[in-house]
């Protein structure tokens, strides 16, 4: 079976997804390990995301894509949520005792990888935000 390439413009779409949701984890305060862990891609791939390339492109499996999108919808609901820098880039830091964190932040929860918890996290703080969309 003949794996068929991912088209230029889809690759471009994936590497600016990839580079956004990248900044918007170091923001977080994410190490580089829990970058790669959350959205599931490698050191190298990673390392490649974070310089300033506009001709780079990446092609990146359903998996990895629904990732980058729940990272991006995570911050949108932080905008939503937070008018201040501190709060909208600080939250995923600051130690939450509410389930589903139980005491750690939700930047720890979510750096295992486990792309289950990333969802319920995302479902978790979106709904903070009840019907403000």
């Amino acid at each position: 079976m003949a794996t068929m390439e991912a088209p230029a413009t889809d690759r471009s779409k994936s590497a600016t997804g990839l580079k956004t949701a990248v900044a918007i984890l170091e923001k977080w305060g994410a190490s580089g390990e829990q970058v790669a862990a959350i959205l599931r891609v490698s050191r190298s791939t990673y390392a490649r995301a974070k310089r300033a390339d506009p001709e780079w492109r990446v092609s990146l499996d359903e998996d990895q894509l629904t990732r980058v999108s729940l990272v991006l919808n995570l911050h949108a609901s932080l905008r939503v949520l937070f008018d201040n820098p501190r709060n909208l880039y600080g939250f995923m830091a600051m130690a939450n005792h509410n389930a589903p964190f139980h005491g750690r932040s939700p930047l720890e929860v979510i750096s295992g990888g486990d792309m289950l918890v990333l969802y319920d996290v995302f479902r978790h703080i979106d709904s903070l935000r009840g019907a403000q969309w």
